[in-house]
C-alpha cells in the first residue's frame, strides 16, 4: 500500500527513511561531486523528488543512493554546480523537517535540555510562532533568517554570534529583530554582531569595530568614535564678521545658504542660544537651527577615507 503524500508536504510512511538514509545518500552525492556542501543540496533535491512519488516506502532506501548518484552525475555534466553556488545566498535547512522539528534538532546538537514549551516561545519570539508546524522548505529566505535567529537563542546562551541577521528582511522584520537584540541587551547576553547596515549598528550596539581590509580601523563606544555633535543653520545676510563668529564656535562648513558647526561632544547649555543671539545681533537673518549628532555612516567614511585619529586607534 502506497501513503499518498500530504498537501504541500512529504508522505508521512518516508519521514523516517529519509532522515535514517540522509547521511548515506549524502556521502555518495559527495563521492561523486567532491564537496559536502553541493552533496547536501543533491540529497536535498532527492528527497523532494521522491516525496511526491508513489515509491513504496519499503523500496525507497536502496533508489535513493541510486537517484543520488546520478543526480549528481547530472549537475556535472550540466555545470549546475556553478549556477547553484551562484544562486545560493542563504542556508537552507531540511526542507523535510517541520520550524519545530529543526529547533528540537538544534537543541539535541547543542546537547541542552530546552522544554518543549520554551522552544515554542522561542519560535514565537522570532514571529514564527503560527508556521511551528510548517515543512521549512517551502520558508521565504526572511523566514529561514527568523528560523536562524530562533536556533541561535533557544539554548539561551551567553554569548549570540549574529552575521547580517536582518538580511532579506523587509522593514518591519530588521524593526523585530533590532527589538530582540535589545530584549538580549537587558537580559544580560553579549551579542556580537556583523552588519553592514551602519544605522542597524548604531541603534543597538554599544561598542563598535571599524574593519577595513582585514584591519581594524577604529574601535570604542559610540560617544569615543562619534565624538562632538553639530549644529546645522539655515542663515541669510551672513557678514564676514557673522561667519568668523560660526567659525569661532567650532569647524565650519557652507553650502550656500546652509552652515554646519561642529561642536564639542558635551556642548556648554549656553552655547547654542549665545551663538544665535550673536548672530541676530550681527543682522543675519535665521531661518533654521538644528542640533545633531554625526552619524556612524559619516564618521566611519570619515574613517575610511581619512583614517582614524590617535584617540580612536
Amino acid at each position: 500500500m502506497t501513503t499518498r503524500p500530504r498537501p504541500g508536504g512529504v508522505r508521512g510512511d518516508l519521514e523516517a527513511v529519509f532522515r535514517s538514509a540522509y547521511p548515506r545518500v549524502v556521502a555518495v552525492a559527495a563521492r561523486v561531486l567532491g564537496a559536502r556542501d553541493e552533496a547536501e543540496d543533491v540529497a536535498q533535491e532527492v528527497f523532494l523528488t521522491f516525496a511526491r512519488s508513489s515509491v513504496p516506502a519499503g523500496e525507497a532506501t536502496g533508489w535513493l543512493s541510486v537517484a543520488a548518484a546520478h543526480l549528481a552525475l547530472n549537475h556535472l555534466r550540466s555545470g549546475r554546480r556553478r549556477a547553484a553556488r551562484e544562486g545560493s545566498a542563504l542556508f537552507r535547512y531540511q526542507p523535510w523537517l517541520t520550524a519545530a522539528e529543526v529547533l528540537a534538532l538544534h537543541v539535541r546538537l547543542a546537547g541542552t535540555a530546552v522544554p518543549a514549551r520554551d522552544q515554542r516561545e522561542c519560535l514565537g519570539t522570532v514571529g514564527l510562532a503560527d508556521r511551528a508546524g510548517d515543512r521549512v522548505g517551502g520558508f521565504s529566505k526572511g523566514m529561514q533568517q527568523r528560523l536562524g535567529m530562533a536556533v541561535a537563542l533557544v539554548a539561551r546562551p551567553e554569548l549570540v554570534v549574529l552575521d547580517e541577521p536582518t538580511s532579506a528582511l523587509d522593514p518591519i522584520g530588521r524593526a523585530d529583530v533590532r527589538d530582540l537584540l535589545l530584549a538580549l541587551k537587558d537580559r544580560g547576553v553579549a551579542v556580537l554582531l556583523n552588519s553592514h547596515l551602519i544605522g542597524e549598528v548604531e541603534r543597538v550596539c554599544d561598542r563598535v569595530v571599524i574593519l577595513d581590509k582585514g584591519r581594524v580601523a577604529a574601535s570604542g563606544t559610540l560617544d569615543e568614535l562619534l565624538g562632538g555633535r553639530e549644529l546645522r543653520l539655515r542663515l541669510d545676510a551672513v557678514s564676514a564678521p557673522a561667519e568668523a563668529r560660526l567659525a569661532a564656535a567650532g569647524r565650519l562648513t557652507r553650502s550656500g545658504d546652509a552652515f554646519t558647526v561642529e561642536l564639542p561632544a558635551e556642548p556648554d547649555a549656553t552655547t547654542v542660544p549665545d551663538l544665535v543671539a550673536d548672530l541676530v545681533g550681527l543682522g543675519v537673518r535665521v531661518h533654521a537651527v538644528e542640533p545633531a549628532r554625526i552619524s556612524l555612516e559619516e564618521r566611519l567614511l570619515d574613517i575610511l577615507r581619512t583614517g582614524p585619529s590617535e584617540e580612536q586607534r
